[in-house]
Formats: C-alpha cells, sequence, structure tokens
C-alpha cells in the first residue's frame, strides 16, 4: 500500500461565481437536516390505513409461456384479498404529445405483468395480503403450469445463422417510416416498431475465431468524411475489439410503491427522477387521465436513469388497491430488483482507427452491437457513436450498429448511457496508439478533443449538428497540471518488486441540456418567496440548486425563499425530465425566466403606484425602488398590491406560452400573492454538452493479479458552477460509478440455463469506500456556456466515461497493451495474461 506521503495535498477549496451573491456559492440545502436524521420520508416509510402488502410471483424461466394458473388455494388463505394477473391490466395506451401529436403504443413493449415472461424473474401476478408473510405463503400456494420457450443470453448467438430467437417473432426492433404529413397539420407519429429478425452468415463469424467482432449487415448506419482515404494517409491503422459489462444501476432504495385511491384520484408513493414528468407516465400506464394521478415522491434513493419516470411495476399495488379496496404496499426485495431495476446495456465493440504521426486522427470506423434486454431498444448504441464522433473529431467517420434482444433483464439508460461504453472502448486505442508513435498521453487528446463550436454525429439535411460550446483543452492543461501529470511519467523505477505502477488519462463528455420548460414562483404578501420545484429528488440536490437563479435575478436573500417540491398536489410546473443531465441547464433557464418575469412585474406594479415608467425602477434587497432615489416599496407591499391589480399580477390569468401544467398550478395559486410564471424561451444554438478530463494512478502486484487507484482527478468544464458542493459529489460520484466498471461491476449469467447468477450487491461488485483513493479531488473551470443565460449545464453522467477508462488506461500503462480485451478487469484475468503473455479471457462471449 502507499504511504501518506503518496497522497497528494488536498488544495485549499476554491471560491466560485465571483460576480453573484448566491450561484457558485455553498449553503445548507433544504432537505439536508431531514436526509441526516432519519427524517426524511421514502416510499416504505409510508403507511396508511388498512393497508395491504403485496408480493410478487416472479418467473424461473428465462422464457415461457404461461399455460395455466390455479388461484384457488391461495384465494382461500385467511389474510389474502386479491391477486393481480395481466388480464387485470389495462391495455397499453396511446400518448400525445404537446404538438398534439399521437404517439401509438407498442402492443409488444413491456408490462407491470406477462403471460409469457421474456427473463427470469419478470412479474407474472402478484398478491396482497393483510402482511407479507402471508403474502409469501400464498405466492407457494399458486399453481402454475409454464411451457419452456428458446432463449437467448448472448446477441452474438442470436445473430448466428440458425441461432435462438429471444421472441416467437425474431431478435430486433424493425421501426417503419411515419406516414406523409398532410397539409396544416403536424407531422404524424412513426407506427410501433414492429418485431423482426437479424442473421449473419457463416463467412461474417469468421473473424470471431480471432477474437475480432464480426461484422455483418446491421439496420443503422452513417457516416461522413472519406474514411477510405483516412486510412490510406494514416502512418498508424489499429484494429481493436473490446467489450463492456452490463451492470446493474444499484441505487441504494429499490423500486417499493405504495397507492390508493381517494374520490377517484389515485395517490402513488414511489421513487422517482422526475416529480412532474411521472404523473403522464403512471396515467398511460394505468390508462386513466393524468389528471387523476397524484405522486408523492419527496425524497428518492437513487436512480442513475432507472428511476426516470419511476417504474411501471408501480402501476401493481394502484391496481391492486382498487381491487382489493384497500391502501397497497409494494416492497420489492435487492433480488427483485435486480430483475426488474433496469441495467446498463454492453456494448460489444469494434474500432479501426487511423492515426497521423503526431497522434491526429485520420479516420474511425466504429462497429458496435448492443445487447438491449428483451423489451424496448435502448439507444446507447447511437449515443455511443455521437459522444465518439464529437469527444475525438474524426475528421472522417463510419459508424455501424445493431441493437439485439436477448431473454435477459431489461435494459434502460444508466448514467451516460452509450456514452460510457463509447468511450470505453475508444480510450484504450487511443492510450495504445500513443504508446505506439511515442506521443504523450496528454497530447493525443489534445490535438483531438472538441474546441468551441465543434460539430459531431452523422450529415442530417445536409449538415452536421454543433456544440454550444466546449472547453475540455483548458480542463485537459489545467488538470494535468494539478495531477503533477509530468511529474508522474518521468518517476523511475515504474516497478519496485512486484509493484508496478502506471497513468491514465481519459477524456470524456454527455449531453448536458435541453430547453423550453417553465419556471413557477410566488412573492407573498409577508414578504417571502415561494418557489415550485417540478424536480425529482433523487439525491443531487438540483431539485433545490436551480432555483438560487430566480433569487439571485430578484436580489433577495436565500433565508427569504421557501422551496415547495415532491408532491402534485402542491402546483407545481412543468419541467424537464431529470435525466441526460438536462435537469441544471434546462431548469436554472426556466428559472432565470421566472426570476426576470418577476422582476418586470415588480416593475410595472411600481409604476403604477408610485408613477414613472417601469424601467425606472430596479430590484434587489427586497425592495422595488426608484433608481433615482425616493420612492420604492417592498416586496411584501408590491404583492399586496398585486392581488389588488389581479389579472396576470395574482395568477388569474397565465401566459399564454406556458404549459398547461403550468397553467393548473398558476390558477391553483392565484389572489395569494404575486404570481410569476415564464417559459424558457432563451435563443440556444447547438446541443449542450459538458465536458471531463479524467486523470487516474494505480498500482498492481504482478505476483497476485490485485491492484489498487492510488489516485485520481476529474477537471470538469460544465459551465457556470452554481453550488460547488453539490457539483463535487456529482463528479466524483459518478466517477466512482464508471470506476466501478472497470475494476468489478457486471452481470454474470449461466449459459445452460439463462439464469442470472450476480444477484446481490456482494455477486455485482459495485465500488465501495475502500476501493476508492483516500484523496480524490475534482476541480472545474467555471467558464459560462455562451447559449444559456446563467451559463451552468449539467453533469450527471458526463464524468462516468472517464472514471471507467482512466482506470483502464492507467492499467495498459502499468501492464502492457496485451492483458485485457474487456471491462472490468479482474485479477484472474491480469495473472492469466500475464503469464501466457496474450489477453486470456473470452473476447466475445457475454455475461462472464
Amino acid at each position: 500500500m502507499p504511504s501518506r506521503a503518496d497522497e497528494p495535498k488536498q488544495p485549499a477549496e476554491r471560491t466560485y461565481g465571483a460576480q453573484y451573491k448566491l450561484i457558485g456559492k455553498n449553503y445548507q440545502t433544504a432537505d439536508l437536516y431531514a436526509k441526516v436524521t432519519g427524517q426524511a420520508k421514502y416510499a416504505e416509510d409510508f403507511r396508511a390505513e388498512g393497508m395491504l402488502f403485496c408480493k410478487l410471483l416472479l418467473s424461473p424461466m428465462p422464457h415461457a409461456r404461461v399455460k395455466r394458473i390455479d388461484k384457488s388455494e391461495a384465494l382461500a388463505m385467511p389474510g389474502v384479498k386479491a391477486i393481480l394477473t395481466a388480464d387485470d391490466l389495462p391495455a397499453p395506451a396511446d400518448s400525445l404529445t404537446d404538438l398534439g401529436v399521437v404517439v401509438r403504443a407498442n402492443q409488444r413493449g413491456e408490462r407491470a405483468l406477462t403471460m409469457e415472461p421474456l427473463y427470469q424473474g419478470e412479474p407474472i401476478l402478484a398478491v396482497a395480503a393483510i402482511d407479507e408473510l402471508t403474502a409469501a405463503e400464498a405466492i407457494e400456494k399458486i399453481y402454475i403450469d409454464l411451457e419452456p420457450l428458446p432463449f437467448v443470453i448472448d446477441p452474438l448467438d442470436s445473430l448466428r445463422p440458425g441461432g435462438p430467437n429471444p421472441r416467437t417473432e425474431g431478435n430486433i426492433w424493425v421501426q417503419a417510416p411515419p406516414p406523409a404529413a398532410k397539409p396544416g397539420e403536424p407531422p404524424p407519429s412513426p407506427p410501433p416498431p414492429e418485431v423482426g429478425e437479424l442473421k449473419w452468415t457463416s463467412a461474417d463469424f469468421a473473424e470471431a475465431k480471432e477474437g475480432r467482432l464480426p461484422m455483418g449487415k446491421t439496420p443503422d448506419q452513417w457516416s461522413y468524411g472519406d474514411v477510405d482515404q483516412g486510412f490510406k494517409s494514416a502512418a498508424l491503422v489499429l484494429d481493436e475489439t473490446f467489450v463492456t459489462p452490463d451492470t446493474s444501476h444499484h441505487t441504494l432504495e429499490t423500486r417499493s410503491a405504495l397507492a390508493y385511491w381517494q374520490n377517484g384520484k389515485v395517490y402513488v408513493h414511489t421513487g422517482t427522477q422526475s416529480t412532474v414528468q411521472t404523473v403522464a407516465a403512471l396515467g398511460r400506464w394505468l390508462n386513466i387521465d393524468p389528471a387523476k394521478v397524484v405522486l408523492i415522491s419527496e425524497y428518492t434513493g437513487g436512480g442513475f436513469g432507472s428511476k426516470v419516470t419511476a417504474a411501471i411495476t408501480a402501476i401493481i399495488p394502484a391496481l391492486l388497491s382498487k381491487k382489493a379496496n384497500a391502501p397497497v404496499m409494494m416492497r420489492i426485495s435487492r433480488e427483485e430488483e435486480q430483475f426488474i431495476g433496469r441495467g446498463r446495456p454492453s456494448l460489444v465493440g469494434r474500432m479501426k482507427v487511423g492515426f497521423s504521426p503526431e497522434g491526429r486522427i485520420t479516420a474511425l470506423d466504429m462497429f458496435v452491437i448492443c445487447n438491449s434486454g428483451p423489451y424496448d431498444g435502448v439507444g446507447d448504441a447511437g449515443a455511443a457513436g455521437r459522444i465518439v464522433s464529437l469527444l475525438y473529431q474524426p475528421p472522417a467517420m463510419r459508424w455501424r450498429g445493431a441493437t439485439l434482444m436477448t431473454n435477459t433483464p431489461p435494459r434502460g439508460p444508466q448514467s451516460a448511457p452509450g456514452g460510457m461504453q463509447g468511450i470505453a472502448i475508444m480510450e484504450p486505442v487511443i492510450a495504445k496508439a500513443a504508446r505506439k508513435l511515442g506521443v504523450d498521453q496528454v497530447a493525443i487528446r489534445r490535438i483531438n478533443c472538441p474546441e468551441g463550436k465543434a460539430e459531431m454525429g452523422p450529415v442530417v439535411r445536409g449538415k452536421r449538428t454543433h456544440a454550444t460550446s466546449a472547453f475540455i483543452k483548458e480542463a485537459l492543461d489545467r488538470g494535468a497540471e494539478q495531477f503533477k501529470w509530468q511529474d508522474r511519467v518521468a518517476r523511475t523505477p515504474k516497478r519496485i518488486g512486484s509493484k508496478v505502477r502506471g497513468v491514465g488519462v481519459s477524456l470524456s463528455c454527455f449531453f448536458a441540456g435541453s430547453v423550453g420548460y417553465d419556471g413557477l414562483l410566488l412573492i407573498k404578501p409577508d414578504g417571502r418567496i415561494a418557489i415550485q420545484s417540478g424536480i425529482g429528488n433523487l439525491g443531487t440536490e438540483s431539485v433545490i440548486d436551480v432555483h438560487r437563479v430566480s433569487a439571485e435575478v430578484l436580489g433577495v436573500p436565500w433565508e427569504k425563499c421557501d422551496i415547495t417540491w415532491g408532491n402534485t398536489t402542491q402546483d407545481l410546473p412543468w419541467t424537464c425530465v431529470s435525466g441526460g443531465s438536462q435537469t441544471t441547464h434546462a431548469m436554472t433557464r426556466a428559472a432565470h425566466a421566472a426570476g426576470m418575469e418577476a422582476k418586470r412585474k415588480l416593475q410595472e406594479i411600481a409604476a403604477k403606484s408610485l408613477g414613472g415608467k417601469p424601467e425606472d425602477y430596479a430590484v434587489r434587497n427586497e425592495r422595488v425602488f426608484h433608481k433615482g432615489g425616493g420612492r420604492g416599496m417592498t416586496l411584501a407591499a408590491a404583492a399586496q398590491r398585486a392581488i389588488q391589480l389581479g389579472g396576470l399580477y395574482d395568477g388569474h390569468e397565465a401566459p399564454e406560452d406556458v404549459n398547461k401544467y403550468t397553467k393548473a398550478s398558476v390558477a391553483a395559486l392565484a389572489g395569494k400573492g404575486l404570481v410569476a410564471a415564464a417559459r424558457d424561451k432563451y435563443p440556444h444554438d447547438g446541443q449542450t454538452f459538458s465536458y471531463v478530463a479524467s486523470f487516474a494512478e494505480v498500482e498492481v502486484d504482478v505476483e497476485t493479479g490485485g491492484y489498487h487507484i492510488v489516485d485520481f482527478l476529474a477537471y470538469a468544464d460544465v459551465g457556470t458552477v452554481i453550488h460547488p458542493r453539490a457539483l463535487g459529489g456529482q463528479v466524483l460520484g459518478r466517477s466512482t460509478l464508471g470506476i466501478g466498471h472497470a475494476i468489478g461491476q457486471k452481470w454474470v449469467f449461466d449459459p445452460h440455463y439463462g439464469h442470472m447468477v450476480s444477484k446481490r450487491f456482494y455477486h455485482n461488485k459495485p465500488p465501495t469506500i475502500l476501493d476508492v483513493p483516500v484523496n480524490m479531488q475534482w476541480a472545474a473551470l467555471d467558464i459560462p456556456d455562451p447559449e444559456t443565460p446563467v451559463g451552468a449545464r449539467g453533469i450527471g453522467e458526463p464524468p462516468v466515461g472517464g472514471g471507467c477508462a482512466s482506470i483502464l488506461n492507467a492499467l495498459s500503462d502499468a501492464l502492457g497493451d496485451e492483458i485485457f480485451r474487456r471491462a472490468p478487469v479482474n485479477l484472474d484475468t491480469i495473472l492469466m495474461s500475464l503469464e501466457a503473455g496474450r489477453p486470456m479471457q473470452d473476447p466475445l462471449t457475454a455475461h462472464i
């Protein structure tokens, strides 16, 4: 183990937001005390009079057809109140976009219960009883006749000629194009996808014998530039195959839910990342009007993409409650969560990359296969291509990909979906090229990384899209200086006894913002500011942090602001989904718009009451006052005057351009003070991304194969820093999530039975405090993004790929390039490969 002398000194805490009073400053969030004292109530903490408990019966097979269910013995048991099967579920419902476009429901998509389970652990039925023991005993008394069906857990097996299909209809989703739009009408949505079949030839699989990913036909592809010429002009061409792991989200709170009905409405207590956006999802799954759905979710124990709009299983207690006429609590165990809780899909990727003598990429050919589980296709394969095209700026690139279904648990977005995998596949190629060309690892990334409004992805309608900004070169330079990169590279010897050290660096980025949502606040007659937050409280603190922008605009002390969140009866505004790292960007824009709307109304009220023009008045220090001095009024007085004026000032009229959800909340607040609701309409040129440069040092014992992380630094380009400590928690926390993919986290299946072996935390190996260095460090540039009023971008997902890849690159620096071809890297892989002098782990097989 390293001595204390090896540990870098922690730098003094940096000051952010020099021009602001609230933005960029640390503070205590309103939910902190409840969390640290145990007063915060999560879904499982609630109780209701007469509450029943629900247990699930899960499929023991990876693919089967339910031929018969005999519930008679269970229903005869004292204390058993109701049993729910797929026959009791409402039909999948269409949905309607804000533009009035009908999105047709996928009749073959996932449902809460099924009569044809497509993976081991899929719920077949649910029992409600007076307690969990009775419900569990009732499950044992239910007879189910299951007909086993063919299954497949590896997408490459399904692609082989004559290989098994995960569904009776095929192994891949096929999407037909939307019908042509009629004149004067919005474009119609495409029809629901159909299940099709994709098979490759024996000739396609010839390269698999050499450990390289076969490259048969794919349904999706794009390219730009002259790829062939780029390879011809290259000084070095590498062709590498790499496999990333399937991993669970491992939220500490499982997707438990309590539901009951009152006065025609369903009340649901469950964890979600996106409070307001979950209402429509629950309404769609229950096939009822969203206006009849009430969601209570003040605290959520993590999401990482698995609870973007809660979970479809949340309707099980709701439907059981209606059937039993009593509240129903469904508590999900860790093993059940492992099955139904979603996971990151693995990507098997093949990268052919050309480099100039200086290390500049000349061409890139990317081919990926994605394992999406049995239900709705995920976008990881496509996102991986777009992220790689942005992060490494190849002048010519071809991307091809296929997303295959398997009989393994459903996948969903997990922090940096596709981005993490694409970076983990690409970064070892960059590291290997640098060693072969004799180029410094930081320098080769600096020459390829994006800058300014960098282009990305395919050509669409004659042009490629571009980023709003990119300052990752500055992050790379400052990070290298803080990490003392050159000193570590020059340090000799690298090996002392059986211990050898290696250093690694990685670029990382992900999408970081959206636009067009609403902000809502109320200035009350006592002068306090009530800010309504429709964001989910999943631990990132954005539920509160973003609203400091409104207070900053109004010049109001934070102690005078009250945040309302987590209960959809409490008049919340239309808010973005908290996924894709978009919340900070989207909702600081909305908060800024609401603050400016409140400021405008205050100026108008002052002019009406005191004379002059609205622009003659300033707003700060809890007052609106004439810029020339003299007359003015307190915010409390202005709020009282707003009630007298009515109309747009006190919420009896809402702005026309806000969402109908926000309009309903404005109407509920009418007459209570000055109501300010506003939609984000600020200009926005490009797509928003955030970036991280990650640095790591590892020490490997080549006699045991064991290794540990000596040091780690993540330097972020995330625009304006809103809340430094929360930002640091996200940068290091999500880096740790990525590190888990490098050092041990993965799914393992029994290929004969199609059963998951890794069902618990200790099987899956998510990282613990013992796996990270004592003194992990982070920093941020604090350079505002020019395409948003506050300059802030999201940060939840951009660090993940760098956390993973910097460790992989440090390991290859210590051990050489011929040790591993897949993540995570375990000690047995290191020992066997060192002994053999080549990678010894199976190069392509899934779930090993």
